[in-house]
Protein backbone atom coordinates (compact mmCIF):
# COMPACT_ATOMS: atom_id res chain seq x y z
CA UNK A 1 0.00 0.00 0.00
CA UNK A 2 1.63 3.26 -1.13
CA UNK A 3 2.09 6.01 1.35
CA UNK A 4 -0.39 8.84 0.68
CA UNK A 5 2.22 11.39 1.64
CA UNK A 6 4.47 10.64 -1.34
CA UNK A 7 3.10 10.46 -4.90
CA UNK A 8 3.80 7.49 -7.09
CA UNK A 9 6.83 8.12 -9.33
CA UNK A 10 5.05 7.18 -12.57
CA UNK A 11 1.96 9.34 -12.06
CA UNK A 12 1.69 12.68 -13.80
CA UNK A 13 0.91 15.53 -11.44
CA UNK A 14 -1.31 18.13 -13.05
CA UNK A 15 0.38 21.43 -13.72
CA UNK A 16 -0.98 24.12 -11.46
CA UNK A 17 -2.60 26.81 -13.57
CA UNK A 18 -1.13 29.47 -11.35
CA UNK A 19 2.34 28.48 -12.48
CA UNK A 20 1.36 28.77 -16.14
CA UNK A 21 -0.34 32.09 -15.45
CA UNK A 22 2.81 33.34 -13.72
CA UNK A 23 4.80 32.74 -16.91
CA UNK A 24 2.46 35.00 -18.89
CA UNK A 25 2.54 38.04 -16.60
CA UNK A 26 4.07 40.82 -18.70
CA UNK A 27 7.75 41.53 -17.96
CA UNK A 28 7.72 39.69 -14.60
CA UNK A 29 6.87 36.31 -16.14
CA UNK A 30 10.02 36.44 -18.25
CA UNK A 31 12.22 35.44 -15.32
CA UNK A 32 10.40 32.28 -14.15
CA UNK A 33 9.99 31.30 -17.82
CA UNK A 34 13.70 31.66 -18.42
CA UNK A 35 14.47 29.65 -15.28
CA UNK A 36 12.14 26.85 -16.37
CA UNK A 37 13.75 26.65 -19.80
CA UNK A 38 17.25 26.89 -18.38
CA UNK A 39 16.62 23.94 -16.07
CA UNK A 40 14.92 22.03 -18.87
CA UNK A 41 12.51 20.47 -16.41
CA UNK A 42 8.79 20.73 -16.77
CA UNK A 43 5.96 19.41 -18.83
CA UNK A 44 5.56 20.10 -22.52
CA UNK A 45 2.91 22.69 -21.74
CA UNK A 46 5.17 24.50 -19.27
CA UNK A 47 8.03 24.60 -21.74
CA UNK A 48 5.77 25.81 -24.56
CA UNK A 49 4.27 28.61 -22.46
CA UNK A 50 7.75 29.56 -21.22
CA UNK A 51 9.06 29.80 -24.78
CA UNK A 52 6.08 31.90 -25.81
CA UNK A 53 6.49 34.22 -22.83
CA UNK A 54 10.17 34.77 -23.55
CA UNK A 55 9.51 35.37 -27.25
CA UNK A 56 6.84 37.95 -26.49
CA UNK A 57 9.03 39.74 -23.95
CA UNK A 58 12.13 39.80 -26.17
CA UNK A 59 10.11 40.98 -29.17
CA UNK A 60 8.53 43.74 -27.10
CA UNK A 61 11.88 44.79 -25.63
CA UNK A 62 13.60 44.97 -29.02
CA UNK A 63 10.73 46.94 -30.53
CA UNK A 64 10.60 49.23 -27.51
CA UNK A 65 14.32 49.96 -27.65
CA UNK A 66 14.35 50.52 -31.40
CA UNK A 67 11.37 52.87 -31.30
CA UNK A 68 12.72 54.77 -28.29
CA UNK A 69 16.11 55.15 -29.98
CA UNK A 70 14.46 56.36 -33.16
CA UNK A 71 12.34 58.84 -31.24
CA UNK A 72 15.37 60.17 -29.38
CA UNK A 73 17.43 60.68 -32.54
CA UNK A 74 14.70 62.02 -34.81
CA UNK A 75 13.38 65.55 -34.69
CA UNK A 76 10.53 65.13 -37.13
CA UNK A 77 9.14 61.68 -36.24
CA UNK A 78 9.74 61.66 -32.48
CA UNK A 79 6.09 62.09 -31.44
CA UNK A 80 4.92 59.49 -33.94
CA UNK A 81 7.52 56.99 -32.75
CA UNK A 82 6.60 57.57 -29.10
CA UNK A 83 2.93 56.95 -29.95
CA UNK A 84 3.85 53.80 -31.87
CA UNK A 85 5.95 52.73 -28.89
CA UNK A 86 2.96 53.13 -26.57
CA UNK A 87 0.82 51.04 -28.98
CA UNK A 88 3.48 48.31 -28.97
CA UNK A 89 3.60 48.27 -25.17
CA UNK A 90 -0.19 48.25 -24.87
CA UNK A 91 -0.37 45.42 -27.39
CA UNK A 92 2.15 43.36 -25.43
CA UNK A 93 0.16 43.78 -22.22
CA UNK A 94 -3.19 43.08 -23.93
CA UNK A 95 -1.90 39.92 -25.62
CA UNK A 96 -0.51 38.72 -22.30
CA UNK A 97 -3.82 39.35 -20.53
CA UNK A 98 -5.70 37.65 -23.38
CA UNK A 99 -3.46 34.57 -23.12
CA UNK A 100 -3.95 34.50 -19.33
CA UNK A 101 -7.72 34.60 -19.79
CA UNK A 102 -7.55 31.80 -22.38
CA UNK A 103 -5.57 29.61 -19.99
CA UNK A 104 -8.02 30.31 -17.17
CA UNK A 105 -10.84 29.14 -19.46
CA UNK A 106 -8.94 25.93 -20.17
CA UNK A 107 -8.18 26.80 -23.79
CA UNK A 108 -4.89 26.54 -25.60
CA UNK A 109 -2.11 28.99 -24.82
CA UNK A 110 -0.90 29.09 -28.42
CA UNK A 111 -0.48 32.31 -30.36
CA UNK A 112 -0.32 31.94 -34.15
CA UNK A 113 3.06 32.94 -35.50
CA UNK A 114 4.73 33.58 -32.17
CA UNK A 115 4.38 30.01 -30.92
CA UNK A 116 6.09 28.64 -34.03
CA UNK A 117 8.81 31.28 -33.78
CA UNK A 118 9.32 30.48 -30.10
CA UNK A 119 9.65 26.76 -30.80
CA UNK A 120 12.14 27.31 -33.61
CA UNK A 121 14.35 29.84 -31.83
CA UNK A 122 14.18 29.07 -28.13
CA UNK A 123 13.39 25.37 -28.51
CA UNK A 124 16.78 24.93 -30.10
CA UNK A 125 18.85 26.89 -27.59
CA UNK A 126 17.09 26.63 -24.25
CA UNK A 127 15.47 23.20 -24.15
Amino acid sequence: MPNAQYPMPNTQCPIPKTQLLLYLIPIIGFFPSLWTLYRGQGSREQLAISRLSITLAVTWLLGYLLLATGAATSDFFSLRLFILNSFLTSGYFLVSVWLILRLMQGKSGRLPGFTNLAERVFGKYLS
